[in-house]
């Protein structure tokens, strides 16, 4: 049986009223008491019920963070930064992975609002757009990150991906790649969509046809087996390759070395998300940085405001992006 305010009532001869005024630390219990009480009930094993206190206060002090792939360091080490901001405002999080599946992502919102929870931190699958309107009849405060839709009066936090892919490319550009291969997951994704124009601005900008610019679209679960058949289809047509994330980046980085050429000497490889700022690999990867820190703190400190309703809707954000030079990039040798 779980030690009950009761059980700690009898122990200490205190009153129930006491004892939960002591254990919510409130200021009307001296500290000596508080210190006693407290002491007790340590020892005693007593759980607080957190399900009482949520009908007490209407709220569960508890967030729900729904991520595509949590497999993915890009999404592990964001949801670390959310649960950490989130302890420092007196909340829990609980974390559901979606597997980038539109059914998945509907049982996790509806498991997460059954749950009670107060808020939901969300990077949307975007396959359509019912998870915004299931949202939005709920009542309850969410934040999109990482992925907005376009034209609505969502909350977001994003980083500016138009202007990360044009960087990316750019940044070949100049080492004179003119040949590069792009390898971009489903463009109903929004990063992925914004990412493109970005590197085709680049091309135009810097006048290299566009037609030199290959866009291939592979799912965002793709397995090596997908990412190598791109690499072979397009064998030899180009010497610098874009990645859509340093996920895919560091698959295009192994199969490039297991087919007998170097990085950077033969091929150039870019990625997205910066991942190499918390992980060592034995080729450091270029990547454009989309502020994984930044944009975490911000979707806490948003939804946190949002449900105190000390924010009103829509809050939209824009981050910066940054592209961070490394080892897996130099200019062109092959021209």
């Amino acid at each position: 049986m779980s030690v009950t305010l009761a059980d700690i009532a009898r122990k200490t001869g205190y009153s129930v009223n006491t004892i939960s005024h002591a254990l919510n630390d409130k200021p009307d219990i001296s500290k000596k008491t508080k210190e006693y009480i407290v002491k007790t009930a340590d020892e005693m094993g007593y759980i607080p019920n957190s399900y009482a206190s949520a009908m007490r206060s209407g709220k569960s002090k508890s967030v729900a963070i729904i991520v595509g792939d949590i497999s993915n360091p890009h999404f592990s080490i964001m949801i670390k930064e959310m649960e950490n901001k989130l302890k420092e405002y007196g909340y829990t999080a609980i974390v559901f992975n979606t597997d980038e599946s539109s059914e998945n992502e509907k049982s996790a919102v509806i498991s997460a609002i059954s749950k009670n929870v107060d808020g939901i931190i969300i990077c949307p699958t975007q396959k359509n757009a019912s998870v915004t309107k299931l949202l939005n009849k709920q009542h309850i405060p969410y934040i999109f990150f990482g992925r907005n839709y376009e034209n609505d009066n969502s909350n977001y936090v994003v980083c500016d991906d138009f202007k990360g892919g044009y960087s990316a490319a750019d940044y070949l550009i100049k080492l004179k790649h003119t040949q590069i291969l792009y390898i971009n997951t489903n463009e109903y994704i929004s990063s992925a969509k914004k990412r493109r124009q970005g590197i085709i601005k680049a091309f135009v900008e810097n006048n290299i046809p566009v037609s030199n610019l290959i866009v291939k679209e592979i799912d965002t679960k793709s397995d090596t087996a997908s990412i190598e058949q791109v690499l072979n289809q397009e064998k030899g047509k180009f010497s610098a390759i874009i990645c859509f994330s340093d996920f895919i980046a560091l698959e295009v980085m192994y199969l490039v070395r297991k087919s007998g050429l170097n990085i950077p000497d033969d091929i150039s490889v870019v990625g997205f998300d910066n991942i190499a700022s918390r992980y060592h690999f034995p080729i450091l990867l270029t990547s454009v940085s989309t502020s994984k820190t930044k944009m975490s703190l911000k979707s806490v400190d948003t939804l946190v405001g949002l449900i105190n309703k000390e924010l009103t809707a829509p809050q939209q954000h824009i981050l910066p992006t940054k592209l961070i030079a490394r080892e897996s990039t130099c200019e062109n040798k092959h021209l």
